[in-house]
């Protein structure tokens, strides 16, 4: 008794847990194409034969007929179980959390469409052995139609169930393809649009040109054969209706589902994917997309990686033009930067500090020239050297640089507080391009307005306004920005060999900072 209760609570407890599966709706539009099947079958059987051998259910016998409810009462208990048998390693695997690699599970996940249409066809292929044996032993003609509305019944169970399990199972197949869906072997679109043809149009063509051909031959009326034709036209539409529905459906879906996901890709959602639940040509179409839209995200992430190293400009055009050793004359404008006493904040502050400050400093000289039409081209430990046209051309690139060093004067002294610095700019003719070695190359601007820059950055620091500029940077700008500085008298920059005419921006000084500032600039300029 003990024995007996426990199955039965594990009875009641599998059936609920089946309940919250899809294990319920799969058995559901299972029976249903088992009934359609049969409603064609019995309807073949009664309509679609010529009237001297149409059948009725009255027909059978009452050993046939109790022989025939008997097996369907079977046959669908034994489908049933046979389904359950069929799907619980299948549920079990999908419905864990973990959801582990167990090929067993997923490889009976991708067959089961397959398993039950088969398990299906079995069914109807015994049934029909059955009652065409039972039927035969009263009448051979009765037999042969028996047969013949039975493998009928039997390929539209099995169109429609293949259909309708594909269709529920495809949350579980979608887990199933995760892995490997190039591995996945399912019939191609055409096949399938064969097969449907077949069914739908071949078979009840072919019944009623065999239809048809009797009457000349003498082996039924044209009277008798009238009904049938009519009514195999009429079953062929009615089917063909519901199959194209399915098919279409079946092809339709993963459609939409990609131009909706293409959709999103072109707004510029690059985390688009769509769920590979097919096995055919779709399922690898779907799995082409989500591997090219992969490229694309990679891709754009490294593009992202290389503009914020290089530049989104120089990073635009290296993907455009490619990456060639050599460079190009360009009038540009040049803006470098330096901090002051960059020694002493790294004694008396810890190093998450002095990295905290430097930030700091560099996310207001990137943005600040990034305003101004130009690109920080080199972060050099303390310092930073600001391009303006090139790589791209920019038109007043000298007043932009200059506009660049006034703004930037005002905001790092806002964002530095007590830390001091010098800003040098110049303008003038330069080489711009790549240097290096085809394993290792940077994008760079080497001329006199770089080195003028940098030296005119180590005299911006004892100005009091921290900031210089070349009177040829003034003189290559527009009127505008001419307005704003001052040309004053003329030094010989170290290292140059000629004579430099400075320019001084009308600003206030900046705030008085400690002379160690300068100091400790100096003895690292000694180093």
């Amino acid at each position: 008794m003990v024995e007996r209760r426990s199955r039965w609570a594990q009875a009641v407890h599998t059936a609920r847990w089946l309940a919250r599966t899809p294990w319920p709706i799969l058995a559901l539009d299972l029976l249903r194409a088992n009934i359609i099947g049969a409603i064609f079958t019995f309807a073949f059987l009664r309509f679609g034969m010529p009237s001297d051998h149409a059948m009725t259910f009255t027909d059978a016998s009452v050993r046939n007929q109790v022989a025939f409810l008997v097996y369907l009462l079977l046959a669908t208990v034994f489908g049933a179980l046979l389904s359950i048998k069929l799907s619980l390693p299948v549920l079990i695997w999908h419905r864990q959390r973990s959801r582990p690699d167990n090929g067993f599970a997923r490889r009976r996940a991708l067959a089961l469409p397959r398993m039950l249409t088969i398990a299906n066809i079995g069914l109807w292929v015994v049934g029909g052995l059955i009652l065409t044996v039972m039927t035969g032993m009263t009448s051979g003609r009765t037999a042969i139609i028996v047969a013949l509305g039975s493998s009928i019944g039997a390929l539209v169970t099995a169109a429609l169930s293949y259909m309708q399990s594909e269709k529920v199972l495809r949350p579980i197949t979608v887990a199933a393809m995760a892995n490997d869906p190039d591995a996945v072997k399912s019939p191609s679109v055409s096949t399938r649009i064969a097969m449907f043809w077949v069914i739908v149009v071949a078979l009840p063509q072919l019944v009623i040109i065999v239809l048809a051909a009797s009457v000349p031959l003498g082996i039924a009326e044209a009277r008798s054969v009238i009904r049938p034709i009519l009514w195999m036209a009429f079953a062929a539409m009615a089917f063909g209706i519901l199959a194209v529905y399915r098919l279409v459906s079946a092809i339709n879906d993963p459609i939409k589902q990609l131009r909706q996901a293409m959709g999103e890709v072109s707004d510029g959602n690059l985390n688009a994917a769509v769920r590979i639940y097919d096995g055919s040509d779709i399922g690898l179409l779907q799995a082409g997309f989500n591997e090219m839209v992969a490229d694309l995200r990679e891709r754009q992430e490294l593009r992202n990686l290389f503009g914020r190293y290089v530049g989104e400009d120089v990073a635009r055009r290296a993907i455009e033009t490619g990456t060639e050793l050599g460079g190009e004359d360009r009038y540009v404008g040049v803006l470098f930067v330096d901090i002051v006493g960059s020694t002493r904040l790294a004694v008396q502050h810890a190093p998450h500090e002095v990295v905290a400050q430097l930030n700091e400093f560099f996310r207001v000289v990137v943005d600040v020239v990034g305003r101004h039409g130009g690109f920080v081209n080199k972060f050099q430990g303390d310092a930073a050297l600001a391009i303006f046209g090139a790589p791209l051309e920019l038109d007043n690139f000298a007043g932009r640089a200059l506009a660049a060093a006034r703004e930037l004067r005002i905001e790092l002294e806002s964002a530095l507080g007590d830390t001091d610095f010098g800003i040098g700019v110049s303008a003038g003719r330069a080489v711009a391009g790549h240097i290096g070695s085809e394993q290792r190359l940077e994008y760079t601007v080497i001329g006199d307005p770089v080195n003028e820059a940098a030296r005119l950055t180590e005299l911006a620091k004892d100005e009091p306004a921290r900031v210089l500029g070349s009177a040829r940077a003034v003189f290559l700008g527009d009127d505008a920005e001419a307005e704003h500085w001052e040309i004053g008298e003329g030094v010989e920059l170290r290292g140059r060999g000629i004579e430099t005419l400075l320019a001084r921006p009308l600003i206030g000084p900046i705030s008085d900072l400690s002379d160690d500032d300068h100091d400790d600039e100096a003895a690292e300029a000694d180093v």
